[in-house]
């Protein structure tokens, strides 16, 4: 004789051999609200966590916000990127000079928002608007910067190689500057799931950072920063990324005319190659006390 039993949702989990009773009976799985947003970047969760000693338990976990922001110029959509949000006008404006869009600060009339994921850039009276066919369009993913481009020679053409300048940094604040990064980043402390991006002058000194879960978009708010500034080119700055050192990183450093460019993880073979081909000094692995340093090590001061 078979015997069926209908499905039930029990409204306790217990862990095995374990007196702890922890109550999962809620319906909200994840919740996301203006009203719970402590910061623009930063969403609350609500998470089943298992503990080392084998217990469960229900709590608020914080997560790095994902939405698509659109980037206008006048009514012409230009590209969507994925990205968090903040620093919205920064990311745009960093975006337009990495693509070789707009060159100088005097071409942007304005950015401004309309709505919580679109920009709007007005040129100034006069600037014409060139787009190539190597140029994006279309959705960037937050993992990829380079979505979409037809042909990486184009991107090579676009800015000249740095000049040869007598910019030097010790090497010993080249390795003080990750801990400089990280007490900066806010955002990753709480979530552990978002890229940082900081300038750095020669002395070691923290200029500018940004974070975004897209790591492309972090280098493109500190680079916005710095050009809505009037700062650019940044020809005695070091860039440092958290992240790996992908081909787009240096390109985008390069646009901003960055002498030397610092990640705390691997460099790819195609960033390298550009590293060496437009005069920049580029340095992986970033881990106090050891670094890499691919191309153009006359930059580095070795000697303690």
């Amino acid at each position: 004789m078979v015997i069926r039993l209908p499905t039930v949702m029990a409204n306790e989990i217990v862990s095995w051999r374990n007196v702890q009773v922890t109550d999962f009976h809620r319906l909200q799985q994840y919740l996301k609200s203006s009203l719970m947003k402590e910061v623009p970047s930063i969403g609350p969760g609500r998470i089943i966590r298992r503990r080392q000693d084998g217990s469960l338990e229900y709590l608020r976990d914080d997560l790095t916000i994902e939405e698509p922001l659109e980037i206008r110029i006048g009514g012409k959509s230009l590209a969507t990127t994925m990205r968090t949000p903040g620093h919205d006008e920064e990311l745009a404006a960093g975006f337009l000079v990495s693509e070789a869009i707009v060159h100088d600060r005097s071409a942007i009339a304005r950015i401004s928002r309309d709505g919580d994921n679109r920009v709007i850039v007005d040129l100034t009276s006069g600037v014409q608007l060139k787009l190539d066919s190597a140029q994006r369009f279309g959705t960037i993913s937050s993992s990829c910067g380079l979505c979409g481009k037809t042909s990486i020679d184009a991107i090579r053409q676009s800015f000249p190689a740095i000049e040869s300048t007598n910019l030097r940094i010790d090497i010993e604040t080249l390795l003080s500057l990750p801990k400089k990064l990280q007490k900066a980043q806010g955002d990753f402390a709480r979530t552990g799931g978002i890229h940082a991006a900081g300038i750095f002058d020669s002395n070691g000194e923290l200029k500018s950072v940004r974070e975004d879960i897209g790591r492309h978009n972090a280098v493109d708010k500190v680079i916005g920063r710095a050009f809505l500034d009037g700062l650019l080119p940044l020809n005695r700055h070091v860039l440092l990324v958290s992240s790996r050192a992908s081909f787009e990183i240096v390109q985008k450093a390069l646009a901003a005319g960055i002498p030397i460019v610092a990640a705390v993880s691997a460099p790819s073979t195609l960033a390298a190659e550009f590293a060496r081909e437009s005069n920049q000094t580029l340095i992986g692995f970033l881990r106090p006390p050891s670094l890499n340093i691919y191309s153009h090590i006359e930059r580095v001061i070795l000697e303690v």
